[in-house]
């Protein structure tokens, strides 16, 4: 993959050196560890231990949203040359998704741990938050494909599930409505609700229609190289979010369209919400089988850590809420027992990328944007094209 070159000097101080080389990728962390806390209080018998334990990852995951986001927005004031080169970037603009889907989490968390304690004010705060989460997230599905299209260098050889990444927002922030709807007012809950199913409707279709692509890619071209192989798991997202968002969206427009006249469609798309959860979940588990076939083929020539590697979590943890979901309505306790498998290998594989996030970093290096790599002298250039 060739990468597009800037020619912006370093930055002369150290700490500003890595806000230019600061990239959308490091979200995933606030992704990975959002979804763990989801699951912690979506287990059944909930105990005040691992209640408290979530809100605190919750505390945790919120600061370093902030403190991202505050480098990030730096990035744009102080270095906005190096912009350009990012959204030209074939692989590094796709982790602009990864923005809205590490604050939909928090979102998440202030309805869940905030607004039993303060009441009003929190859910507002969520709403106003969530509303900028899904303008984000019709942003990047709009304007990444869009430089996909025109400006960005991809080959087929080159293509994997990354592409899912600024496309998948949109169904995110739907799955996050519907947390939200049942602690507004009857008349903001509908609103909610309503552009939840138009958020979910802008992103499955047209994340399957991806998923196409990668199965024909891997056929033709077999597995992605090894830098990428965590790629292989973010097939689940679009699916587990999307099964996630039929159940809890149809949930939530039976109650906030009950005595309505469009009650009887929100019943229905209730009692469809179950079925489509399911018929999604079902494909999910053609690619969890492939995504551990894949891993276990990797096992010869290892995985280099990258910050790729909390892909591993999201999508993991998203059909692990779909799982727990679809145990709760149907009442399965097979599904459930499933459910709860995932969410100890979930939990497993966060403490393993978080130990590795933490041991790089303490390395140094981890802040290389690709975008901003030198590019390679012309005897380089005509080495690589024999």
């Amino acid at each position: 993959m060739t990468a597009t070159s800037c020619t912006v000097r370093p930055a002369r101080h150290p700490f500003l050196e890595k806000v230019r080389q600061f990239t959308p990728n490091w979200f995933a962390v606030t992704m990975g560890t959002g979804v763990i806390y989801l699951v912690l209080v979506t287990l059944p018998h909930a105990s005040s231990a691992r209640l408290l334990a979530a809100e605190w990852l919750w505390r945790a995951d919120a600061l370093l949203f902030a403190v991202f986001f505050l480098m990030f927005a730096g990035r744009f004031l102080l270095f906005p040359e190096t912009i350009r080169p990012m959204l030209h970037h074939p692989l590094q603009s796709m982790f602009l998704g990864t923005i809205p889907m590490g604050l939909a989490p928090i979102v998440n968390g202030i309805v869940i741990f905030a607004g039993p304690a303060h009441g009003a004010p929190a859910y507002h705060l969520a709403l106003v938050l969530w509303g900028v989460d899904a303008v984000l997230s019709v942003m990047t599905a709009v304007v990444v494909p869009y430089f996909a299209f025109t400006a960005q260098d991809h080959s087929f050889e080159r293509l994997t599930a990354a592409l899912l990444l600024p496309i998948v927002a949109p169904e995110v922030a739907a799955a996050s409505a519907a947390v939200l709807a049942p602690h507004l007012s009857m008349e903001a809950a509908r609103q909610v609700v309503g552009i939840g199913y138009v958020l979910w409707a802008l992103s499955v279709p047209l994340a399957f229609s991806i998923l196409t692509i990668v199965v024909f890619r891997l056929l033709i071209h077999k597995l992605p190289h090894r830098e990428l192989g965590v790629t292989s798991w973010l097939t689940l997202g679009p699916i587990g979010t999307g099964a996630l968002g039929l159940i809890t969206l149809g949930e939530g427009a039976a109650r906030a369209f009950h005595g309505t006249a469009l009650q009887s469609a929100a019943f229905v798309a209730r009692d469809f919400g179950v079925l489509g959860a399911l018929l999604l979940w079902a494909t999910g588990l053609w690619w969890l089988a492939c995504a551990l076939l894949f891993m276990w083929r990797y096992r010869h020539e290892g995985l280099p850590f990258n910050l790729g590697w909390w892909g591993f979590t999201f999508p993991l943890g998203v059909y692990t809420l779909a799982t727990l979901n679809l145990a709760r309505v149907a009442q399965s306790g097979v599904l459930l027992g499933f459910g709860v498998v995932l969410a100890v290998m979930l939990g497993g594989l966060w403490l393993t990328v978080l130990a590795c996030t933490l041991r790089a970093v303490a390395r140094g290096g981890m802040f290389q944007a690709p975008c901003l790599a030198p590019s390679p002298a012309p005897q380089e250039r005509q080495a690589k094209l024999r």
